[in-house]
């Protein structure tokens, strides 16, 4: 199921997919992400756990903290995240793992994470986002039981 999830996300393309995007209700996700001096950080948490740093009091930057899912295709919104994070969890040989992470990788362990708890980030919306992500979410019927898309076959950019 693992290499699935990877195949499914690097197909889409994405940088993280959870087991509940694929409806297994398992508290497994994979992520695939290369910082900005080309290191390349990939792997599977299963049954993860999320130590959140501060979030800052102020509205997200709609130019450097914007988000995209896999879960609502081709839409991409502000979200003001923690900027650092530790995730704790198993790998596929079930040895512990723990990371720090902060910027860019930070967000997308805590975007999977929530997948796991059953929330899209366009659940964590501000408004004017929030509203407008519902009436989008509606007018594409997604969230609806057997509705399905697949990634890099079905063109979904929005």
């Amino acid at each position: 199921m693992v290499a699935d999830m990877f195949e499914t996300m690097d197909k889409a393309p994405g940088v993280g997919l959870a087991a509940p995007q694929i409806g297994v209700g398992l508290r497994i996700f994979t992520y695939d992400y290369s910082d900005d001096d080309g290191n390349e950080r990939r792997g599977v948490l299963i049954n993860p756990t999320l130590e959140v740093g501060p979030i800052v009091d102020e509205p997200a930057d709609e130019d450097t903290e914007i988000e995209g899912c896999l879960s609502v295709p081709g839409e991409r919104f502000p979200l003001k995240r923690a900027e650092n994070v530790t995730v704790s969890g198993f790998d596929l040989e079930q040895n512990r793992v723990t990371i720090e992470a902060d910027g860019w990788f930070a967000r997308i362990f805590q975007h999977e994470f929530d997948h796991l708890d059953g929330l899209l980030y366009v659940d964590r919306l501000a408004e004017p986002w929030h509203e407008i992500a519902a009436d989008i979410i509606q007018d594409n019927g997604w969230g609806k039981p057997g509705l399905t898309w697949l990634p890099g076959k079905d063109n979904l950019e929005g």
